[in-house]
């Protein structure tokens, strides 16, 4: 079994969730609705950062702006500066507002600092994220820089070509060449010189050498087109890999700034989001998105609620039904009740889980990372050899084999290398996020697609967790029929289980009043009765207690065999009444099993529930393999057992799932239904509980992990070309930096293929 389930830590800090699951006389607990995170910290991305700005500061974080960290090579360098931190939970780069935001306790703020001035970058304090629209100014200036120092390049080129071979000339073009560096490219020199004194042979120092390089051998021309297409080429990616977090932040636009707000004199009035207080009344009228978390309290109408949980087709909402910020109101107007502050409605949730799903490494990405850390360093003593030895070996003029040698440090840069895979990646996460299904990291992302079993809790995943009482009988002489079915009710209406519910539910007649109330965990509940004690509780428990005989086994059995639930009311001597519960099997279920067959991945059922009812409920869905009256430590067991000899993946909702979702190589938990406890335990949350996310998670885990491989192919195949072309043939630096900026925006947009496919 996969050994990274066992180390949580890497996405603890995104999903704090409050304890919510109730205790039940079954033993069973249903939660709150929804998952309880922390709210939304700042630096996602610059189009957000205004909005965010409130937040950012609330969580007591180390914010910081890094003015020479402006691409992702950067972010990599910091990542692994800041790993041997334990007491750093979180990292948040905005890099077009060269912001980092690290969550931290104030006691690690100076030693975090003083690792990221090692590695050579300044840092400056901030108090709150840079607003969005000094982050585009600023990023409007560096295109402009960059435009102009490409112009000037191109100005060098022109002066080399066209002007006489006189020394005053070439001191003009080199003084031009020298301006379009200045202009593009020294922050690279500044890096690139501080890799080289930390002797870490990273992008920027290979870049810097090539440039300089090539400028004192007289190819200044080329030295001055080379920085300035390569800068432009890491704006390029810097931008692209934003759009890629934008996908997902940028659902934080759907929800409107302003609400309509029900005054003390029921008037309405327009409010910041921000400043509404959970209780409060708002409205929001047909064709509008709803601000704030709520439940409805007057009206009804159709809900779009397509970008929170994915699910397609509008969901009828009417008084007591929850409502989600950002969702769309289709028709009629919708009074609700405020439930969550704007910093953690569900929608923000999903955002600060995404992005800090998105600051762990993927397997892949771990892999480029070490690969590219030993590639560096052996493009360099290639290129020396290249430059010392083809003189002696192969006849070449000394500056022939300088100028080749320089040739290859540009090709080889390993930019496309390391931008493939978290450009993958995050367009992933930000795809299934799209589509309600919250992954929380690239790890998980990857592994799903190994996936060769599913385990399938019964109630709440495969059924619709809701029973209701189907049949009923007073099996007692001694009793009015209609005195069991009080009692029965009694008992029942003490129980917050879902069959309890059922039982209480289905029956009428007034309550009698209960006393000595317990609940016995597995077996049912217990209580005393106008002086007499009643146990209302399951098949086991009865026959434990020596109560069963023939005709009531015949009679169960026929229950059982149709996938009922029994409850059965007893006293001391006898059993009085038969209560039977059916929970119905969601529509999608059968689908989601057929696509997991139709995937190569063998589904089993692990259920609490007696071997009749599983048994009936697998053969309307289409599982063979059912285990049944299974306690939570046995379906650890079973997970375990599984996870030895395959990738196993468990889908569940409730707290004794929980266990076996943090022991699979995958857990799936509904986002909905679930309980804190089973989100908590998973890795991946299906916002609508529809089971068919569950294949739909392993075949977006095969795509991506194709592209990421496509990826990786493209950027080491296009560089083995051009090697191949600057030993032995006639490639040029111009050459050179195309191949290094194609294949690098090549990696990106493909991608980013993944992002159009959400819809």
């Amino acid at each position: 079994m996969s050994t990274h389930k066992h180390d949580h830590s890497d996405h603890a800090e995104h999903h704090h969730e409050d304890g919510h699951a109730h205790g039940s006389g079954h033993g069973h607990g249903h939660g709150d609705a929804h998952e309880h995170g922390r709210e939304p910290s700042c630096c996602g991305t610059a189009s957000v950062a205004a909005a965010k700005a409130q937040t950012s500061t609330a969580s007591g974080g180390l914010l910081l702006r890094i003015p020479s960290m402006d691409c992702p090579t950067e972010e990599g360098q910091i990542r692994r500066a800041l790993e041997g931190f334990p007491e750093v939970r979180g990292l948040r780069f905005d890099l077009p507002a060269r912001a980092l935001d690290i969550d931290a306790p104030p006691a690690a703020w100076e030693p975090v600092i003083a690792a990221i001035n090692g590695i050579g970058f300044k840092t400056e304090t901030l108090s709150a994220p840079p607003p969005a629209e000094d982050t585009a100014k600023a990023q409007r200036t560096e295109l402009t820089r960059l435009v102009a120092a490409l112009l000037v390049a191109i100005a060098a080129e022109l002066v080399d070509f066209f002007a006489p071979d006189m020394l005053a000339w070439k001191v003009v073009g080199m003084a031009v060449a020298a301006g379009a560096i200045w202009l593009s490219g020294l922050a690279v020199f500044r890096k690139g010189l501080s890799a080289i004194v930390r002797r870490d042979l990273n992008i920027n120092a290979l870049m810097s050498v090539a440039v300089a390089g090539a400028f004192v051998i007289g190819q200044w021309p080329e030295a001055a087109m080379v920085m300035a297409l390569y800068s432009l080429a890491e704006l390029i990616e810097a931008r692209s890999v934003e759009r890629a977090r934008n996908a997902i932040t940028g659902l934080l636009a759907l929800s409107p700034p302003q609400v309509e707000v029900r005054q003390a004199d029921g008037t309405w009035t327009s409010a910041d989001v921000k400043t509404v207080a959970v209780g409060a009344t708002a409205r929001v009228k047909p064709g509008e998105r709803f601000a704030l978390d709520g439940r409805v309290t007057a009206g009804q109408g159709a809900v779009d609620q397509s970008p929170v949980t994915g699910e397609s087709i509008p969901i009828d909402k009417a008084p007591g039904d929850d409502v989600f910020a950002g969702t769309i109101n289709q028709s009629g107007a919708l009074e609700f009740e405020v439930t969550k502050p704007a910093s953690d409605t569900v929608l923000a949730r999903i955002i600060h889980a995404v992005e800090a799903a998105q600051g762990q490494r993927a397997p892949t990405q771990r892999f480029v990372d070490k690969f590219a850390a030993i590639y560096t360093p052996a493009v360099f003593v290639l290129a020396l050899a290249v430059a010392v030895g083809t003189p002696f070996i192969m006849g070449w003029p000394w500056l022939t084999a300088v100028y080749k040698a320089l040739v290859l440090l540009v090709i080889a840069c390993p930019c496309a290398l390391v931008i493939s895979t978290p450009v993958t990646v995050v367009s992933g996460l930000a795809a299934a996020a799209r589509r309600g299904i919250l992954i929380k990291g690239g790890v998980y992302l990857e592994e799903a697609r190994k996936l060769k079993v599913v385990a399938l809790d019964k109630t709440g995943t495969l059924t619709e967790g809701k029973p209701r009482l189907v049949a009923q009988a007073a099996l007692s002489q001694s009793l009015p029929e209609a005195e069991v079915l009080r009692i029965a009710k009694s008992l029942a209406s003490r129980s917050d289980h879902p069959v309890s519910k059922a039982v209480s539910n289905g029956l009428d007649g007034e309550e009698l009043a209960v006393e000595d109330f317990g609940a016995d965990m597995g077996r049912g509940v217990h209580g005393t009765i106008h002086g007499r004690k009643y146990i209302l509780g399951n098949h086991r428990w009865v026959h434990e207690r020596g109560l069963c005989f023939p005709e009531l086994e015949a009679k169960l059995e026929e229950h059982e065999a149709q996938g009922r639930t029994l409850s059965l009311l007893a006293d001391q001597e006898r059993v009085l009444g038969l209560f039977a519960v059916a929970d119905t099997v969601k529509e999608t279920s059968r689908q989601a099993v057929a696509d997991l067959k139709a995937l190569g991945v063998r589904s089993i059922m692990l259920t609490g529930d007696n071997p009749s009812t599983a048994k009936a409920i697998a053969g309307q869905v289409g599982i063979d393999d059912v285990q049944a009256n299974l306690l939570p430590e046995d379906k650890l067991k079973v997970i375990s057992e599984l996870g030895q000899t395959q990738q196993t993946g468990m889908v569940g909702d409730g707290v004794n799932d929980s266990p076996s979702l943090a022991a699979a190589s995958v857990g799936f938990s509904m986002g909905g239904a679930g309980t804190d406890t089973a989100k908590e335990a998973a890795d991946v949350l299906i916002m609508n509980d529809d089971l068919r996310k569950v294949p739909e998670t392993i075949r977006l885990s095969k795509r991506t992990h194709a592209i990421l491989w496509q990826n990786i192919v493209l950027a080491l195949g296009i560089k083995a070309v051009f090697f191949v072309l600057a030993v032995f043939g006639s490639a040029t630096m111009w050459m050179a930096v195309f191949a290094d900026m194609g294949a690098s925006l090549l990696v990106v947009f493909n991608g980013l293929r993944l992002l159009k496919s959400t819809r």
